[in-house]
């Protein structure tokens, strides 16, 4: 009996479980793939964006060179961000010194690239814990179902249980098959994803230096 045999003759939880197995594979591998994507081309843009700011004469002249570099766009809010006026005379969007003021946009657009960066962990980390057990779920209920049909069949034999329990193993292996590229892919991703952050939070610590004490031209 083939896999796919074993599985149009199962009922409805192996193939739920099945189902289940496909559906959180194909999610983590679309993920990974746009992922993948993102931080190969963040790692550069990023460093590429950061030197055409300071070689830049102003603010104004900046954004155009970041933007040729920054197609992720992860530095450019930062700069933008900078040059916006927080908030009107009067509101809490307003209240305190300049400095204060630069910190709090500036941490909000950091917080905005972060969570750009890290979307779809939560998924990968999801998949990659508890595939295996959704693989074992079909495991011990195909077990069971075997271990069933063989008592009602006469004299069981090693190889008569060798067979149906060997398939059944098969969603184990499914469930780990899953779950091994999305934990890879997190550790990796995260690690990457990481040192992007540590870049741009270093990025943002220099751009409000420069603009709290004074800035540079904006014209």
């Amino acid at each position: 009996m083939d896999g796919l045999q074993w599985l149009r003759e199962g009922d409805a939880v192996t193939r739920g479980v099945a189902l289940l197995l496909l559906a959180m594979s194909v999610a983590s591998w679309v993920v990974i793939v746009w992922r993948l994507r993102l931080l190969l081309r963040a790692g550069a843009g990023v460093r590429r964006a950061k030197a055409a700011f300071w070689q830049a004469a102003s603010l104004d002249a900046a954004l155009p060179g970041m933007a040729a570099f920054d197609r992720e766009g992860l530095a450019l809010p930062l700069v933008r961000a900078a040059r916006q006026d927080p908030g009107t005379q009067g509101t809490l969007a307003g209240a305190g010194d300049a400095a204060q003021r630069l910190t709090r946009v500036l941490r909000e657009a950091l917080d905005t690239v972060a969570r750009r960066l890290q979307f779809g962990q939560v998924l990968l980390a999801t998949v990659g814990s508890i595939a295996p057990f959704v693989g074992l779920l079909g495991t011990v209920w195909g077990i069971y179902h075997a271990l069933v049909g063989l008592s009602q069949g006469g004299q069981i034999t090693i190889e008569r249980v060798a067979g149906p329990v060997g398939e059944a193993l098969v969603m184990t292996a499914a469930g780990l098959a899953v779950a091994i590229p999305a934990v890879l892919a997190y550790n990796v991703f995260g690690r990457i994803a990481g040192r992007i952050e540590a870049d741009l939070e270093g990025f943002a610590h220099d751009l409000r230096e420069l603009l709290a004490g004074g800035g540079p031209p904006r014209g």
